[in-house]
């Protein structure tokens, strides 16, 4: 029963843990934000390696020479606890989930290339022929709207689909 007490004890402190986790997590926010988006939808090989040594660099960071399990809970809880308070902090506050998450980049607008769109998320036309050719799209007269969605993911509004007519539900005022 001692060395499960023992595995369990805070070594660090609960204070100290709860605030390095919190530093970290808003660290690495503020980095994977300022960092862009176009990469989530798909992991490369380098990609997979910054994610692993930034795992490495921040568990030790967080844990400050800790290897107590008691002190990892709370570091992983304050990390969780965070990202929980902010989903429902967004939800119910908009003007926090504009600031929080990217807006989506319209980057074909009826059958053109949208350069400006390209430039502001460092898409390249490659890149963007790539998606469009993934979903489908053998011509950009195909393509009604292309969007970069907050996800890091491409959509595709083909233009046959936006003629049908009705309603449209989704928001294309870019």
């Amino acid at each position: 029963m001692d060395k499960f007490i023992e595995i369990f004890a805070l070594q660090a402190g609960f204070a100290e843990m709860l605030i390095r986790g919190t530093t970290m997590y808003w660290v690495l926010y503020a980095l994977l934000r300022i960092s862009g988006r176009r990469d989530l939808g798909s992991l490369g090989m380098a990609d997979m390696l910054v994610l692993v040594l930034v795992a490495d660099a921040a568990g030790n960071a967080m844990s400050g020479d800790s290897y107590s399990m008691g002190d990892g809970i709370i570091v992983v809880a304050t990390i969780v606890g965070w990202s929980y308070l902010l989903d429902r902090l967004s939800y119910y506050i908009p003007p926090l989930r504009r600031l929080l998450e990217p807006q989506r980049v319209c980057l074909v607008k009826s059958g053109r290339v949208l350069a400006s769109g390209l430039k502001r998320e460092h898409v390249t036309r490659s890149e963007l022929m790539e998606q469009l050719r993934l979903k489908g799209v053998a011509s950009l007269s195909e393509v009604h709207r292309a969007y970069l969605e907050t996800t890091g993911e491409f959509s595709v509004i083909r233009a046959s689909d936006a003629n049908k007519g009705g309603a449209s539900t989704l928001e294309e005022d870019d």
